[in-house]
């Protein structure tokens, strides 16, 4: 306790808290535009961190991750554009409230839910770093399928009414995750000679067209047609009452677990996350009928659990040394750069850095809320810009952050490309984050696949997977979650013939 204490009046101290200021409000300000996200938001800050304590510069990193992870949710509800990609998740739901006056709510509670997220994370990290950490290590290829897996039962989820369309949607995400050079082999797949997308399509490029392009394609129809455009009627960040958790407190709790524990898992991160969350929230939520449409309970899963992966993916960052997360990737590096080795022994040789480390992080989480609420007012005011303007704008936007995630040009080609045939999909009734899911956690399942057959030789696959009690419980959880609302379908039209007769 004293030792926690003592971290507290360190982080606490001007320079470290102005440090953890500024890193917020520059990751909810990157975060917030399409396209770039926690790892450029990481990347541009890096380099200001030689010189500073290191302290110091854990504070202004650690703001600005989870400050990212928050700001993209601002774009997402008010412009149906996800600034990172974990927010694609969010805008599902989000976007759809800010159409109906509620934006401002519908940003306060994706803005509670990643504190709460946060925070929570924050306490795992600070009682339970080293057990989680071992128990990480036991998640092998067969364990990571499973995770995978149950994430990909979600497509059913967010398909709505017309599952057929919501699975081919799924299938051409898996599809796009598949482009470019094979993990296990020297072929190109469905490059169709071109070499350019042997490296494959940014997962950026590719969310940043399907949500955002495709949006301003359809908005400048309907301004082109109507003659002039709607603007949002966005209000100020609105935070929740608490009477308005009754009956939404668990699915808080829950999606903070599923955060954590994914972002403890080496490679996955807050996309996988946040999809993760949502699936669950929609098939246990009693509010599931509403999801698509305006649904607080589709915010929190998302938002909790994609801000919960900034403590899980620090465990095995400062436990092990190794990254959660590409951005702990990039921390892990400056770690080095100031002297802290991240080992198993590092809470008993450097106490107090790594308490000042957790400190920092559960600092910057509280101060998500000022920075938020500044952040919310700039977009408030850009939204009274004449729409052709603020389309063409974000248009822009959508261009510079999907060349500037990777300085590839061809990325621009692939953000265009893929928003025109998002739009050509929509109009022909095809849901979009069915898509969004199968990129983003296609390339892990392939990965898993190969490594499974690898590792799996001679033994039968029962075998093998039952040899996993881990890996056999996560892929009971996904038979359940698919046959769940199969059963409830059939018990719905029993009830209907009873009924009738």
């Amino acid at each position: 306790m004293d030792m926690i204490l003592a971290a507290f009046q360190e982080v606490l101290s001007p320079i470290p808290l102005i440090m953890n200021l500024i890193g917020v409000m520059i990751g909810m300000i990157i975060g917030a535009l399409p396209g770039l996200g926690s790892v450029v938001a990481i990347s541009i800050c890096l380099p200001f961190t030689f010189g500073m304590q290191p302290l110091q510069a854990m504070a202004l990193l650690l703001g600005v991750y989870c400050g990212s992870n928050c700001g993209g949710s601002i774009a997402a509800v008010l412009i149906n554009t996800p600034g990172t990609p974990q927010a694609a998740a969010t805008s599902i739901d989000g976007y759809p409230m800010a159409r109906m006056g509620k934006g401002g709510e519908a940003i306060g509670w994706a803005l509670a839910s990643s504190i709460f997220g946060g925070l929570f994370s924050c306490i795992v990290l600070v009682f339970a770093a080293p057990t989680v950490a071992s128990f990480a290590l036991r998640f092998g290829p067969l364990e990571t399928f499973g995770l995978i897996l149950m994430g990909l039962t979600c497509i059913s989820s967010v398909s709505g009414k017309n599952q057929l369309k919501g699975l081919i949607a799924g299938v051409l995400g898996l599809l796009l995750a598949c482009v470019g050079m094979s993990p296990f082999t020297p072929d190109a797949r469905f490059t169709f000679g071109l070499y350019a997308l042997d490296g494959g399509m940014d997962t950026v490029a590719i969310i940043v067209g399907v949500f955002a392009i495709s949006e301003v394609i359809d908005r400048s129809e309907r301004i082109f047609h109507e003659k002039q455009g709607t603007v949002l009627n966005v209000k100020n960040l609105c935070m929740p009452a608490l009477s308005q958790y009754k009956g939404r407190i668990w699915n808080l709790v829950k999606s903070s677990i599923i955060g954590t524990i994914v972002g403890i898992l080496p490679g996955t991160g807050a996309t996988t996350a946040a999809f993760v969350a949502y699936g669950e929230a929609q098939r246990s939520s009693p509010r599931r009928d509403k999801f698509g449409t305006g649904e607080p309970d589709s915010i929190i899963a998302a938002e909790s659990a994609n801000n919960a992966v900034t403590g899980g993916a620090l465990v095995p960052s400062l436990a092990l040394g190794i990254p959660g997360d590409p951005v702990t990737a990039i921390m892990l590096a400056t770690f080095i750069l100031h002297g802290i080795t991240p080992r198993v022994r590092l809470m008993v040789d450097n106490p107090s850095v790594v308490y000042g480390i957790f400190v920092a992080l559960a600092v910057a989480n509280v101060l998500m809320w000022p920075c938020c609420s500044v952040t919310t007012r700039i977009f408030n005011y850009l939204l009274k810009t004449p729409e052709p303007i603020l389309m063409g704008l974000i248009a822009v936007l959508c261009v510079l952050g999907s060349y500037g995630a990777r300085g590839n040009v061809n990325d621009v080609a692939v953000t265009v490309g893929a928003g025109i045939f998002a739009y050509l999909l929509r109009k022909c009734g095809f849901p979009m984050p069915p898509v969004v899911i199968g990129l983003v956690l296609g390339q892990q399942f392939e990965m898993s696949i190969g490594q499974m057959i690898l590792y799996k030789g001679d033994m039968p696959w029962l075998e093998y997977i039952l040899n996993s009690p881990i890996a056999t419980c996560l892929l009971l959880v996904t038979v359940f979650i698919i046959l769940v609302p199969i059963v409830r379908r059939a018990l719905s039209a029993r009830k209907e013939e009873k009924a009738a007769s």
